[in-house]
């Protein structure tokens, strides 16, 4: 019988795992910071883009094609979501899988932190990192090419989270069916372009023919395209768009909790 003095055990092992989930997210906080060339990717390339696209005086004239506005003020969300696809599909898998090839999601399993606070540090911190990109890269639209921020600001933060939430688990799935990783920047890059597509990279999601365009908005970057240029210009981001993020996400969520391995 266990002593009113004394904690139960899952009291006891859950107070000894706190300090060390909290000892896991600062070690791979600073082994993130030491990782420039995927910060560089993830938090300063798609603002650099930016700038070098806006810096093309054609792109700062109106586009009937895009509904009258400028095709910068239409890359400012695909911006946003470089960023995301960046986290999710190029700097993230190989990080998981690299953990899992080398044994060290096994050996975290007999200690009292639990190989998931791994990932949801690499997680986190992925994620943490598309959210300030996406930060600059709405004050560097703002401040260097007069872009409008986002006039309907909370739909823009529902549909960026929805996205940041679609590419985490897109990433999770990949770091799932990865082995090593060298696979995992395989599958990665394979995913990749078609992802950069769907965001409008090459060509705004407004600008594209109808049929291409229906068929885009039913991708999760496609679908988040649409969602943030919608809340942009100050309208509520389309219901279906946001239930097909949303939709993405559990899916892919799903996917990547069936068939992950730890070792």
């Amino acid at each position: 019988m266990t002593s009113t003095l004394t904690p139960p055990r899952s009291t006891r092992a859950a107070r000894t795992a706190r300090p060390a989930v909290v000892a896991v997210l600062r070690t791979e906080a600073k082994l993130f910071r030491r990782e420039p060339a995927g910060l560089f990717w993830i938090m300063v390339f798609p603002t650099v883009l930016l700038i070098v696209l806006g810096s093309i005086p054609a792109f700062r004239d109106p586009d009937k094609a895009l509904g009258g506005i400028r095709f910068v003020d239409a890359y400012v969300p695909v911006a946003v979501l470089i960023s995301m696809i960046m986290a999710g599909l190029q700097a993230m898998p190989p990080v998981i899988t690299g953990y899992r090839e080398r044994g060290i999601l096994r050996r975290m399993s007999v200690t009292p932190v639990r190989p998931s606070a791994l990932l949801g540090a690499q997680m986190g911190l992925h994620g943490a990192a598309a959210l300030v990109s996406a930060v600059l890269s709405l004050a560097v639209g703002r401040t260097v090419f007069d872009v409008a921020l986002p006039r309907q600001l909370f739909g823009y933060l529902v549909a960026l989270l929805l996205a940041v939430l679609s590419a985490l688990a897109l990433g999770a799935l990949v770091s799932a069916l990865s082995r090593t990783s060298k696979v995992a920047n395989a599958v990665g890059s394979a995913v990749f372009f078609p992802m950069m597509f769907s965001a409008g990279v090459w060509l705004p999601v407004q600008a594209m023919p109808d049929t291409l365009g229906r068929i885009v908005e039913l991708l999760p970057f496609g679908a988040a395209a649409q969602a943030l240029s919608e809340a942009a210009a100050g309208g509520w981001p389309g219901w279906d768009h946001l239930g097909i993020l949303a939709l993405w996400t559990v899916v892919l969520s799903t996917a990547a909790t069936r068939w992950f391995r730890w070792e």
